[in-house]
């Protein structure tokens, strides 16, 4: 038996799950979960069909007590990313709900419907514990510089980054988090199912992300909420008027948002009508969760925290040298070890042994450090390092001084070639009017009076909506023309 989840030893009837109209306590979701583990005969690998839903929470927990790896499955896969996945990872079965609906690609798969009942005493279908570096899941990239990769996450990984989070977060049994998150994501799964039940407390999730629902859980107990700024920003412009979800926010113990930086004006929003501050903290599917911000912490833009405990992090320059600077503007980038690492990349030695520097992984994204050894993270290395007269820019700090400004509601910002400068900085921007958008010479002046004037915007482009993928987070390379 994996010892990721000690409540499932002796179980007791307080509550675990709650999806909707299924809940589930710990004694119920042992036995769910032991009695579809029981069904796994010689399975190498299951394919969990993903929804947020109760069973797919079942079908991984089967999957860790049986210490069989589980391979969760987005929903919206496309078919060839889905046959992708497939051929690399060849899971033995698929485990779906059984009113669920699979696409043709799984047809060749054994299917194993996930019952939310279980027998009395029903053991694991495997005897002896899990080795702890054995894969707990297989988690896939999104894919965005070639096909996705397989991520190898062990039962150390996963429960070494819960229990840092844990002491940073002060998060206990008593907690019960209410999130709305996707299950194939390591911040829906292992965060917001897999952490509430290591700690053997509760966890509310709502189906889909709605602002009643948010009140209505917050207000009946629930004292965490996960979510992402896409949902943070709808709770800050639904306060205005609603005392109700102002005070549901206010009495949780804790608001976390992630994926992205979550953009100042919400959390002064936010904090204005609850006097509540949003937590960030920093991750990814190779390294789950690097940084946080402590509870109490003073929002600032980008900034995602400090290590947590068992986490070393570095910045490097393009030669590689480690740099040492703590003064908010030497930009490097982001290198961490530690026990939350993944173990490599499925069927890719050469990859695996690209992503890491004498056991530091690369994770790509550029940051600063602050005096205090807060991390400031300033955009990606391959599309958010802009070179432009000789200046090396992060993206991500234009484009939360952009988020600053009253007339705009969504920014991203990219680089094109320019002959003067080498690159030139493009902000694409939402207004929040698109009658009477915010001038391109005014958003200019804007970025360069809160940072610097090497870092205002060159050209302004006009859109209706930034492209997002599920979690949230801005697609660049879908931006009109952009490189």
């Amino acid at each position: 038996m994996s010892v990721l989840l000690p409540a499932l030893r002796d179980p007791s009837d307080a509550p675990a799950l709650r999806f909707g109209a299924d809940a589930l306590s710990y004694r119920e979701l042992a036995r769910a979960a032991g009695t579809l583990a029981g069904r796994f005969g010689a399975a190498g690998r299951v394919a969990v069909w993903a929804t947020p839903s109760a069973r797919t929470a079942v079908a991984v927990v089967a999957a860790l007590l049986a210490g069989v790896p589980a391979v969760p499955i987005n929903p919206r896969t496309g078919e060839r990313e889905l046959a992708h996945i497939l051929g690399d990872s060849a899971p033995d079965v698929v485990l779906a709900g059984p009113g669920d609906v699979l696409p043709a690609g799984l047809a060749a798969l054994p299917r194993i419907d996930v019952e939310l009942t279980g027998a009395d005493g029903t053991p694991p279908g495997r005897t002896g514990v899990v080795d702890a570096e054995s894969p707990a899941l297989i988690v896939y990239t999104s894919g965005t510089t070639g096909p996705p990769k397989g991520v190898l996450l062990s039962h150390r990984a996963v429960a070494a980054s819960l229990d840092a989070l844990a002491g940073a977060w002060s998060w206990t049994a008593d907690d019960v988090l209410v999130h709305a998150l996707p299950l194939f994501h390591v911040h829906g799964l292992v965060l917001g199912v897999l952490g509430p039940l290591r700690r053997g407390g509760e966890v509310r999730h709502l189906g889909g992300f709605s602002v009643e629902g948010v009140a209505r859980e917050l207000g009946n107990g629930g004292t965490m909420l996960f979510g992402v700024p896409t949902m943070y920003h709808r709770l800050a412009d639904a306060l205005e008027g609603d005392a109700g979800l102002a005070g549901a926010l206010a009495g949780a113990r804790l608001l976390v948002s992630g994926s992205a930086a979550l953009p100042v004006h919400d959390h002064e929003r936010i904090a204005a009508a609850t006097g509540r501050k949003v937590v960030e903290r920093y991750g990814m599917t190779e390294t789950l969760m690097n940084t946080s911000v402590r509870p109490g912490g003073e929002p600032r833009p980008g900034t995602v925290g400090v290590p947590l405990e068992g986490v070393d992090l570095r910045l490097v320059d393009e030669d590689g040298a480690v740099l040492g600077e703590r003064d908010g503007e030497t930009v490097g980038e982001v290198q961490v070890r530690g026990p939350n690492l993944f173990s490599g990349y499925l069927n890719r030695p050469e990859a695996t042994a690209a992503a890491f520097d004498g056991g530091w992984f690369r994770t790509g994204d550029m940051a600063v450090r602050e005096a205090d050894g807060g991390v400031r993270l300033v955009g990606r290395k391959a599309t958010d390092l802009i070179k432009s007269g000789g200046y090396k820019i992060g993206a991500g700090e234009i484009e939360n001084a952009l988020l600053d400004h009253p007339g705009v509601r969504e920014a991203a910002v990219t680089g094109e070639p320019d002959a003067d400068l080498g690159e030139r900085i493009v902000a694409w921007v939402v207004p929040r009017d698109g009658e009477v958008p915010p001038a391109e010479a005014e958003l200019a002046d804007h970025v360069a009076r809160l940072l610097a004037p090497h870092k205002r915007p060159r050209v302004v482009r006009y859109l209706d909506a930034l492209p997002r993928n599920d979690m949230g987070k801005v697609l660049k390379k879908a931006l009109p023309g952009a490189r």
